[in-house]
């Protein structure tokens, strides 16, 4: 997968918007939507918006064959297991046996295969291109965020009523916030005001 520019912009159905950089293009399809109190969140409403959402970069994976009903449940349920996995590491608790299972079914799919175009200048996904190969893409890059390094910077934003995830890259891995814009003034603005009403 070519990761060169993870995140997207994430909408509240209250009104608003914020860029969203979760570190990880796995990371950010687990934020795209969701069950119960999260499905207000809900992004992927039809197999066509699964296949337009693949299609975005970095991924780049445009659909030659169109994206099934069966294969839009197979990613909800790839993005929950995603989601509970990574929750579950940000916790330092043992992940969910289920969302493993999951995560490896997923992966055991065949994967994308990379083209290099005519011009040998760039290169993209040889056809056929299918939903099953992207999210078999998505749950390997899983398997490598939760086995490989970068495993103990999974995150959960520090805000008591945020409950989003990401990895965090920053150098000396102190990022507590989902996004500075969004959560970090957030805080910044309770703190003012708890130290104006203490000066008051």
């Amino acid at each position: 997968m070519r990761v060169n520019a993870t995140g997207r912009v994430l909408h509240d159905p209250k009104g608003g918007s914020f860029r969203f950089d979760a570190g990880a293009v796995c990371l950010d399809f687990a934020h795209t939507g969701g069950e119960g109190q999260y499905a207000i969140f809900e992004t992927l409403h039809e197999p066509a918006d699964l296949g337009e959402w693949l299609a975005q970069p970095p991924l780049a994976a445009v659909m030659t064959v169109p994206v099934t009903a069966r294969e839009l449940a197979e990613a909800k349920a790839l993005r929950q297991a995603i989601w509970d996995a990574a929750h579950a590491r940000a916790a330092r608790v043992p992940l969910p046996a289920e969302a493993v299972a999951i995560i490896n079914r997923a992966a055991a799919k065949a994967p994308l295969t990379p083209e290099l175009a005519a011009d040998g200048t760039t290169a993209g996904w040889a056809p056929p291109v299918r939903a099953t190969q992207a999210l078999s893409a998505l749950a390997r890059e899983m398997i490598d965020l939760l086995s490989g390094p970068l495993s103990e910077r999974i995150r959960e934003c520090a805000s008591d009523n945020c409950p989003l995830v990401f990895v965090d890259t920053s150098r000396p891995g102190a990022r507590r916030w989902c996004a500075m814009e969004r959560c970090g003034n957030r805080h910044k603005l309770r703190a003012l005001r708890a130290r104006q009403a203490a000066d008051s």
